[in-house]
């Protein structure tokens, strides 16, 4: 890292001053304010005192700049509201004006109007329009209910329903429906049902198209079965309609990337060239990336010197989330903060997404009173608190086990109407098994399941660790099999939790029993006597 910092911190190509982090971040706290942030049990407190209520946004309004801040904020600079003029008085001796009011408009009597029996105010008015709402009959058509299952993810019952759709009178194979099934397999680690259902759709008469093969070649790499993927973009160039473009070679390479398969990633930018296809930004940012996620940093390095040169492939604030990931998930928050600068520097405006980091960065670092000022910042330029704000908030003391500021901000984020995902579940369920409360591990997951969360092997693998550290293998082994038979790939994280728990036990013929299952994982032979 200390290459990469060398030669783009050295210098700034603008002669624009740059304000430090710590400054830019550096908002008037009250005292009661600054003593919750000096004590890290005292989180919550700050979530109350210091933030406040959330900014409310005028409707169509334009949104307030993010890179300045406006004085009239400021208490010293806002000045005393005008009062409005009096109402002149009427000049002695002349009649009082008479208002005329219009018909049912006011129940008072004037000499133009009608005597009306006044209307009795009506109360609760959205509770009556819900309660209308819910009285009335919802007759669920079987397109509505597709479009349900696909927004879920769950693809075993999206399919069930297709199934459906094909056998009603009406039905025509339509290219969106297809493209929406197959991104769904593809999300969900099913490559197989994605090629059945894109033969299935050849089947039909729906003639593919480049997006459809992208999806369908997404989902093999999704899965990282890289050979299949290889073989749908040997089919593309062979078609004269489907020629692949450079999202189709983005997906790719963002797989090669992911399987640390750089050689193939030179190999499809050669292939990009003999078929001028000049890569995008988007690519270039992928392969960034990964340079930086393999400790590839002088290769990172020259990806980035092209951006800077380049005409068509500038660093956005894509590039630099990635460059303060890649810092922050080390622990280098020094080096964060400079890089976070210096791409401010190059006119780079950062986003939700960018503070977010920023306040995940500094939750690993228990440095709860910059992380809670990068909060307070937010709130100031009007960004608003997402769920992955909360996410970062919460992991930050699930890893320290620190269940009672983890509930709070769990309880706030419910409060603000955010709505949980699977990572917040996650966060929550090592929370509690690092406090030793595997009670409220039960009672978490079953608000999942009230919540539909979808879940996903990170949720399975918070569970199965969660039932190890207790020493229930019992029910590791009931949540493992239920993982399995709900189509959940595990992975290396599951199997290394199960392996340690039987290590521990002394249960090498179940551990035997997990390599048989899995012979090509590396992880199972070294634990095997």
């Amino acid at each position: 890292m200390v290459a990469l910092s060398s030669s783009f911190l050295s210098s700034s190509p603008l002669t624009a001053p740059v304000l430090h982090l710590s400054s830019r971040f550096d908002v008037t706290r009250t005292a009661a304010t600054k003593t919750a942030v000096d004590d890290a049990g005292g989180f919550a407190r700050v979530l109350t005192c210091a933030v406040g209520p959330r900014p409310r946004k005028a409707s169509g309004a334009p949104r307030p700049p993010t890179t300045t801040r406006s004085t009239a904020t400021s208490p010293r600079f806002r000045s005393t509201p005008k009062r409005a003029p009096a109402a002149a008085a009427p000049a002695a001796g002349a009649p009082p004006k008479k208002r005329h009011w219009k018909e049912g408009e006011f129940p008072g009597i004037s000499g133009s109007s009608v005597s009306r029996r006044p209307r009795t105010p009506i109360k609760n008015l959205k509770k009556k329009a819900d309660d209308r709402a819910t009285a009335k009959a919802w007759a669920c058509t079987v397109t509505e209910a597709l479009a349900d299952r696909i927004q879920k993810k769950q693809w075993q019952e999206a399919l069930e329903v297709f199934d459906m759709l094909k056998e009603q009178p009406f039905y025509s194979p339509k290219e969106g429906t297809y493209m929406k099934l197959l991104l769904l397999l593809g999300k969900s680690g099913q490559p197989i049902q994605a090629q059945k259902l894109f033969t299935t759709m050849v089947e039909e008469g729906c003639q593919p198209t480049s997006e459809l093969y992208t999806a369908l070649l997404a989902a093999y790499c999704r899965s990282n079965l890289l050979d299949e993927a290889f073989s749908v973009l040997v089919k593309m160039k062979t078609l004269p309609h489907c020629q692949p473009d450079v999202y189709t070679y983005s997906t790719l390479i963002k797989a090669c990337v992911e399987a640390s398969r750089f050689d193939l990633v030179d190999s499809l930018y050669q292939d990009m060239s003999e078929r001028l296809i000049t890569p995008n930004t988007v690519t270039q940012n992928i392969v960034l990336s990964g340079y930086g996620k393999a400790g590839k940093f002088d290769e990172m390095e020259k990806v980035l010197s092209g951006m800077l040169e380049s005409t068509s492939c500038k660093p956005d604030v894509w590039t630099m989330n990635i460059i303060l990931s890649l810092f922050g998930n080390v622990g280098q928050v020094d080096m964060m903060e400079k890089w976070y600068e210096k791409f401010r520097s190059f006119g780079i405006e950062p986003e939700t997404r960018t503070f977010n980091i920023l306040i995940g960065a500094y939750g690993k670092r228990r440095m709860y009173d910059k992380m809670t000022s990068v909060m307070e910042y937010m709130r100031k330029l009007a960004f608003p608190w997402t769920t992955s704000t909360y996410n970062n908030v919460i992991e930050a003391f699930a890893d320290v086990g620190d269940a009672k500021n983890m509930e709070y901000a769990f309880n706030q984020m419910r409060a603000e109407g955010m709505k949980a995902d699977t990572k917040t579940f996650c966060c929550l369920l090592n929370g509690f098994s690092n406090a030793g409360l595997f009670h409220k591990v039960v009672s978490t997951v079953q608000l999942a399941e009230r919540l539909e969360v979808p879940t996903n092997t990170s949720f399975y693998n918070a569970v199965i660790a969660a039932c190890a550290k207790a020493g229930d293998l019992l029910e590791m082994e009931r949540v493992f099999k239920h993982m399995k038979d709900r189509h959940c790939a595990p992975d290396t994280v599951t199997y290394h939790i199960l392996v340690e728990a039987y290590r521990k036990e002394g249960m090498t013929d179940k551990i035997y029993d997990l390599k048989q299952e899995n012979p090509g994982m590396v992880e199972l032979e070294l634990v095997i006597p």
